[in-house]
């Protein structure tokens, strides 16, 4: 490995869980750099915990008490002689302290700087900069509004409806839409007092509801010498609570010139806030106008990076750890030729019929689906208890076709194949969704759930279609594979546990 601060990387520590530890450890294996995880008291025996080299307990299951105790992180990681740490997504990824904090340690951080994190984490500041850059950005306000009424006299000059947004966090929290003046008093509040409880921070900003919209994100990845590319988009319009369920790549309404356009959009911005490291510049894409707008950065990998990489064949975390270690981008923006498509599902423990209220149950049965153009990224097995403790997200269904018929094709044979017992679950939601016309079509947008409800299936029909994916596997499977651990005591010969 090439040296950052003259000290190669050999050891890496993942302050994550699920899925998203387990897809940097296998990344880690390929390089020859050994992984270090962190486990929660309810995370003993969860398959991340199993696959790193070293696994050291972090504290109880909340997250406050464990993947979000910073400075133990960190205290792990020099006590198991790490070089590096990697935060995946979510947690302590997106917190710039946590990032000076791993580097005064000591320790390569593997991500981008922190001063970039802190500026683009700002959605204000990120907004201005973009401007600034000549980049189109949703019509709203470019500083905090002070109360209820200000707030008001800039949403009647913009026009209703509006949202009001957190100018600090994420994951879709701190964000209402107000239809008309008679919600605004009381939205603003809400909007205040969660964002004050989530981020430690009042500010809220006004800006234009786009009601006919895409959402359109562009993967950049930048190196330590100044070199930004970007590998293309992904759509991510279908959401529920602003956060995402479907992905995928290339977004059929852009045209190529579009996609282009957009693409050096957000070069330009991660250019001028020196990113280094995988991140992803979001954009608004007005239907009705014809006009994309920026939206924010999300400074890490993100949970879609996979719909990327299967059509990019770039190895995004790959990536993350060469720039880590002061390598260079391994190819340049000529050489990222994306060829077919891929859809992501992201499949949940939740009651989608119940507007997907999480589910928690112990996973009985588990089959994962196999065949040309599937990938699965999990992060669980037959015994792993699912608590509330953490995002209901199980694992990610990746399908890749030469066109995205055949894409869509795969991704529903994935999922009528995949049998998970135990905890409700998304997949009937899933096949339900890559059936719908507007999904088919690809004129779908960000109110798609909303109008899915409109045309539901009925219990009965769910009912059967969760019958006859059981008896399809009845027909293909003979056993449910082997469960990860048999008794603690032969986990405990296997690993080489610490702490």
């Amino acid at each position: 490995m090439a040296r950052n601060r003259e000290k190669e990387i050999k050891r890496v520590l993942i302050a994550n869980r699920g899925e998203i530890a387990v897809r940097v450890i296998r990344a880690c294996r390929e390089l020859g750099i050994e992984s270090v995880a962190v486990f929660s008291d309810v995370d003993r025996w969860a398959l991340h915990a199993s696959l790193a080299d070293y696994a050291y307990r972090i504290g109880p299951a909340p997250a406050a008490e464990s993947y979000l105790q910073a400075n133990k992180i960190i205290q792990i990681a020099k006590e198991a002689g790490c070089d590096a740490v990697h935060p995946g997504y979510g947690f302590l990824s997106q917190n710039p302290e946590f990032a000076d904090s791993v580097e005064k340690a000591g320790l390569v951080f593997i991500g981008p700087e922190p001063d970039s994190t802190r500026l683009m984490g700002n959605k204000l500041a990120a907004r201005s900069m973009a401007r600034e850059q000549g980049v189109p950005t949703i019509p709203g306000v470019y500083k905090p509004v002070s109360d209820w009424k200000a707030a008001n006299a800039a949403a009647t000059a913009i026009g209703f409806p509006v949202l009001l947004k957190a100018a600090a966090g994420g994951g879709g929290k701190g964000i209402r839409l107000v239809d008309n003046p008679a919600e605004l008093k009381e939205s603003f509040e809400r909007v205040v007092s969660e964002v004050e409880k989530s981020f430690g921070d009042r500010a809220v900003f006004v800006e234009k509801f786009i009601a006919k919209a895409k959402h359109i994100e562009i993967q950049v990845i930048g190196d330590n010498q100044g070199d930004v590319v970007h590998l293309y988009e992904r759509e991510c319009s279908v959401q529920r609570r602003y956060q995402k369920l479907i992905e995928e790549s290339p977004a059929p309404i852009l045209t190529n010139a579009l996609r282009e356009e957009i693409g050096k959009s957000a070069v330009s911005v991660a250019k001028a806030c020196h990113y280094r490291s995988a991140g992803t510049v979001e954009f608004i894409y007005d239907l009705e106008e014809g006009q994309y707008y920026f939206l924010e950065m999300n400074t890490r990998i993100q949970v879609e990076h996979p719909v990327t990489e299967m059509t990019t064949g770039i190895d995004l975390v790959r990536e993350q750890l060469l720039i880590a270690a002061g390598n260079p981008l391994s190819f340049t923006q000529k050489q990222v030729r994306p060829r077919g498509a891929a859809i992501e599902c992201r499949l949940y423990a939740e009651d989608a019929s119940n507007n997907f209220a999480p589910s928690t149950g112990k996973i009985e049965e588990l089959i994962l689906p196999t065949g040309p153009g599937i990938r699965v990224d999990s992060g669980i097995s037959p015994g792993d208890v699912v608590t509330l403790y953490y995002d209901p997200m199980l694992m990610k269904l990746i399908a890749w076709g030469g066109d995205r018929t055949q894409a869509i094709e795969r991704m529903k044979n994935a999922l009528r194949e995949l049998v998970l017992v135990g905890v409700s679950t998304s997949i009937d939601f899933h096949l339900q969704a890559l059936d719908d016309p507007r999904f088919v079509d690809g004129s779908y947008t960000t109110d798609f759930i909303k109008e899915l409800k409109d045309s539901e299936l009925s219990q009965e029909e769910l009912e059967d279609l969760a019958v006859a994916t059981v008896l399809v596997h009845e027909d293909k499977h003979s056993r449910i594979r082997e469960t990860i651990q048999n008794s603690e005591s032969s986990q405990e010969e296997r690993w080489r546990w610490q702490g």
